[in-house]
């Protein structure tokens, strides 16, 4: 059974958050536990995009506040064994590429990777700089997985919602979930 970190950030996408939340419900049988931690912004871009502050209205997720470092997964201890940033803005991907912890997320994401455990990164923004790139380069050879919020169309999307949720199924795959979405090629 997995335990899982998600972290939401303040970069536009909230939406990807939402979705993944949702689809977590639905593979309930296949966690044990489910961490959500949230900066301030995301908070306000949830609120900004969605309409709503509904994200602390999920049975089974532990709310932490972004700078408790008493969570259980501020600790390799804790075993939890993924950690998905979504969405993951720049300066949380350049904080963890430097390994400066100085809140939940970021000390979160430096377990997970001195733990050798898996971090997705699901970044929103665009275009990329070099110094995106070069914190995108520190981050993969550390072991995390870049995940760039880049739907696909193979699946003919129809709404907005579907269009989000091919980039949540493919966070799920990599999250290494079982689910029944959309494959090229297959049925």
């Amino acid at each position: 059974m997995q335990k899982i970190v998600i972290a939401v950030t303040g970069a536009s996408g909230a939406i990807y958050a939402k979705l993944l939340f949702d689809k977590l419900i639905r593979l309930q049988n296949q966690w044990s536990a489910v961490a959500v931690v949230m900066t301030d912004n995301a908070k306000t871009v949830w609120q900004t995009e969605l309409g709503n502050n509904d994200f602390l209205g999920y049975p089974g997720f532990q709310f932490y506040d972004k700078n408790d470092f008493y969570a259980p997964f501020a600790s390799g201890s804790g075993q939890f064994n993924t950690m998905i940033v979504v969405p993951c803005s720049m300066g949380t991907l350049g904080r963890v590429a430097g390994g400066i912890s100085n809140d939940l997320i970021s000390r979160a994401a430096d377990v997970i990777l001195k733990e050798r455990r898996r971090l997705i990164c699901v970044l929103r923004d665009t275009p990329y700089n070099l110094i995106h790139i070069r914190n995108m380069e520190q981050v993969t050879l550390a072991g995390g997985i870049i995940c760039p919020a880049s739907p696909s169309f193979y699946s003919r999307p129809q709404t907005l919602e579907d269009v989000a949720a091919t980039v949540v199924d493919r966070v799920i795959d990599l999250a290494g979930l079982q689910q029944d979405s959309y494959r090229w090629g297959g049925k």
